[in-house]
């Protein structure tokens, strides 16, 4: 009996010591499992997520920028390689590219919660991670509407609905004293928003910068296409834009010649006026809140005698 008695005193002092050493956020994600429950994401999946996620891995650049906008960022314990804003999730720990995702490193970090693109993230490593148990909530922006509901939803998901609902009333007050300065008058010029350098590459119907134009009282040259069409030069200049905006998130050499190139064509519109401008990606096609910030830059642009923008300053000149 003795004997008996020695030998589950000593299996208890073995557990107990193996569960101390445990990582906190460990220990807290299971508790959160525990008290999980059923919710259906933006692609229709139906899946449990704990009420209390205190340890989210981001699956895109645009996620991580909205959990920092919800003030959640201290739940971050992983976010994709280009999640480069704002300066704070730079630090954070990488799980790959969006695309290439490293589901060993994921599992790694135990989150409780991963929050996942449609558009982007491969169904097989959302499937893989679900299959090892891990919640993952798919969400799928497709225009400003949908940013404003995936934030309101993330904001649910990490209890702080109050403060999604401040930042969506935000971005609505700004759409709309965009939309009251420009009457349904005003002239629409013709814009080629060009995305990277080479290949040539604008965006369709259906995109977040057709959206953006048009809202920014202007007509996308490439509006009759879907998707993101590629371009010639000779297709670019039979369009005949009025203004060309180039956009990427670098500023190297490729850059500034792409600029200089649409600049050397006389006899197009928008060298003749000298409307060719730099614009930053992340603020025209990345599905956050700051897509507002690209529409202010992008009506400033597009109608400065209204926004009363400096185009010598936006050229960079």
């Amino acid at each position: 009996m003795k004997r008996f008695l020695s030998k589950y005193i000593l299996a208890l002092f073995v557990l107990f010591s193996a569960i101390s050493v445990l990582p906190t956020g460990l220990s807290v994600a299971s508790e959160g499992r525990a008290q999980a429950h059923k919710v259906v994401d933006q692609t229709g999946r139906e899946i449990f997520v704990p009420k209390h996620p205190v340890r989210v891995v981001s699956l895109s650049p645009s996620m991580t920028e909205i959990i920092f906008d919800l003030g959640c960022e201290n739940r971050l314990v992983g976010v994709t390689r280009f999640s480069n804003y704002p300066e704070k999730a730079k630090s954070v720990p990488r799980v790959g590219t969006y695309i290439y995702l490293d589901t060993e490193r994921i599992v790694s970090l135990a989150p409780d919660l991963c929050i996942a693109i449609k558009d982007g993230n491969p169904k097989a490593v959302v499937d893989r991670l679900s299959g090892l148990g891990i919640p993952v909530y798919a969400v799928d922006p497709r225009d400003i509407k949908t940013v404003m509901q995936t934030v309101i939803e993330t904001g649910i998901l990490l209890g702080v609905e109050k403060r999604a609902q401040k930042l969506v009333r935000s971005m609505r007050e700004r759409l709309s004293r965009i939309s009251v300065r420009l009457p349904s008058s005003v002239e629409r010029p013709k814009v080629f928003l060009q995305i990277g350098i080479s290949p040539i590459v604008s965006a369709g119907k259906g995109t977040f910068v057709d959206e953006l134009i048009r809202l920014a009282g202007g007509d996308n040259a490439a509006g009759m296409f879907s998707g993101y069409p590629r371009f010639s030069v000779e297709d670019v200049l039979s369009l005949g834009p009025d203004i060309i905006i180039v956009s990427s998130m670098a500023r190297d050499r490729s850059f500034v010649e792409a600029i200089k190139k649409w600049r050397s064509w006389p006899g197009l519109p928008a060298a003749k006026s000298g409307r060719i401008f730099p614009a930053d990606s992340d603020l025209l096609n990345r599905p956050t809140p700051r897509l507002v910030d690209g529409l202010e830059e992008l009506a400033a642009l597009i109608h400065p005698e209204i926004f009363g923008h400096d185009p010598a300053k936006a050229r960079g000149d």
